[in-house]
């Protein structure tokens, strides 16, 4: 080993609850090093005429808590190598200590030896105040971390490194997506410090509006009785829909029978979306999640896969094929980020062949969804034109052929050079970046909003829509582009 680092924890506050070992450690240590001089310990060892230097000034030179942490832990490991020394830090060194986790990642890689004392944690000093019961279910939330952490509403949440008011702030805003703004809460301050300590019960909304707020603040959100469910609920959920007394027509569904519904529910999702109705959009991807729950389910009792491992490939692959994002790999635009998914799939499935990757494109999609996808991959291989002239050269030797075929009267070939037009469309679609199922989708109800026009205006001619004449209809028609023209203009 080239240095050693012993990691002193200096309990919540009182020199009372310094350990023993805590105590002979300050009293022998050659160097000390605090993360922090603003803890009431201190004082204890001013009095005690024990030196030591603090690292407060890193706070004020990094950008973020992260960097801050960062730039400790590379200080003490530079440190160490020109003599042991002791890093203190308040509580327990094991509980919610950011810098001493970084030091025992980044010591075992440089050789440097990092020994912990442990210190009576800030956690023991809340529950004793506050008279919790961890074992009943608690949830510990680091504060400056907040965001990335879901909330359970059914445990009480203990909120730690509630520095100062903007961070209060941040933590509110995070709270009020889970809890009603008036919500009780207890906020701490010094807990266990005579004549430091502070308990205050207020109502969610006022949480950044307490002046006393520091580096010795904690937060604690009672058990809330209006639950917010999450996905493990849904998942609880449905395994009591398909337990032996759950929902007769829910244990009788398996994969097979389940198909109508995945697919009814994953064309209400594109509805909502092209609706823009976001409240709607918000209930059907919860039918969509449903069925997918339901189908891991099933999968579960059958001894295939459950709902975490369905979680966990996602999230392998995701990690895998984004070897831009995740693996140091660069890609500058979105078809390189495309080139990239592609080439990690076929490596990740073992595919060298091209072809095979078309094969395995399913056929179940629609025609002009599965066209599209089978030409983008082919077109990863090197298989595509230059330039959109050549595209729009094809449609027309497609249409071409299909008038030549047509005068013979074989329906056979007439359906296939149909299809070889279709094809050649969606290629066109496809250089100019269009999804040709939703153009045709919108121009489908471009027809029916032109046709309803006719109908709707027939009485300008007289005559209803089964009595007229084409040309006459062709007329309305015309009438009805140049209304349709007007109506998107006004958008």
């Amino acid at each position: 080993m080239s240095g050693r680092i012993k990691v002193v924890g200096l309990g919540p506050g009182s020199w009372e609850n310094l350990t023993l070992k805590a105590v002979k450690e300050l009293e022998t240590a050659g160097r000390i090093v605090l993360r922090t001089e603003k803890h009431p310990v201190i004082d204890y060892l001013k009095s005690t005429g024990i030196e030591y230097e603090a690292l407060d000034n890193f706070y004020e030179r990094g950008e973020t808590f992260d960097q801050v942490y960062d730039n400790i832990a590379a200080y003490l490991l530079e440190q160490s190598l020109k003599g042991d020394l002791v890093y203190c830090v308040p509580g327990n060194p094991a509980v919610a200590e950011a810098s001493v986790e970084l030091l025992k990642l980044e010591g075992e890689k440089r050789g440097v030896e990092v020994e912990i004392i442990p210190g009576m944690s800030f956690l023991d000093a809340i529950y004793d105040k506050l008279s919790i019961d961890p074992a009943k279910g608690l949830q510990i939330v680091d504060g400056l971390r907040i965001g990335d952490m879901n909330i359970d509403t059914a445990k009480g949440c203990i909120i730690t490194q509630v520095y100062n008011r903007l961070v209060a702030a941040e933590v509110k805003l995070t709270l009020m997506e889970y809890y009603e703004d008036d919500h009780p809460i207890k906020v701490v301050r010094a807990a266990g410090v005579a004549g430091q300590e502070i308990v205050r019960e207020v109502p969610l909304y006022e949480l950044d509006r307490l002046e006393f707020i520091d580096h010795l603040t904690t937060i604690y959100v009672p058990a809330c009785d209006k639950k917010k469910h999450g996905i493990q609920d849904l998942l609880d959920i449905m395994k009591v829909l398909r337990g032996d007394s759950g929902c007769p027509w829910d244990r009788e569904q398996d994969h097979r029978s389940l198909m109508p519904y995945l697919l009814e529910e994953t064309y209400e999702v594109l509805d909502a979306i092209e609706k823009k109705d976001l409240q709607l959009l918000e209930e059907e991807l919860g039918d969509l999640l449903l069925q997918v729950v339901f189908h891991s389910q099933i999968a579960w009792e059958e001894g295939n896969f459950s709902f975490d491992e369905v979680v966990n490939g996602i999230c392998v692959k995701l990690l895998s094929r984004h070897p831009h994002v995740f693996g140091g790999k660069r890609a500058e635009d979105s078809d390189r980020a495309t080139e990239r998914w592609e080439a990690s799939k076929r490596e990740e499935k073992g595919t060298s062949s091209y072809t095979r990757t078309l094969e395995d494109i399913p056929v179940i999609l629609p025609s002009l969804i599965r066209s599209y996808k089978v030409q983008q991959k082919a077109a990863l291989a090197g298989f595509d034109w230059d330039r959109i002239e050549e595209v729009m050269d094809k449609v027309k030797e497609e249409l071409l052929e299909l008038e030549e075929v047509y005068k013979s009267g074989k329906m056979n070939r007439i359906r296939e050079e149909i299809g070889d037009l279709l094809f050649a469309v969606v290629n066109l679609a496809r250089f100019e970046k269009v999804q040709p199922e939703l153009a045709l989708k919108e121009t489908t109800e471009k027809f029916i909003s032109r046709f309803r026009f006719i109908e709707e205006n027939s009485h300008l001619i007289g005559k209803t829509l089964d009595q007229m004449s084409l040309s006459e209809m062709e007329e309305l028609w015309q009438m009805a582009k140049v209304h349709n023209f007007n109506e998107i203009d006004k958008k």
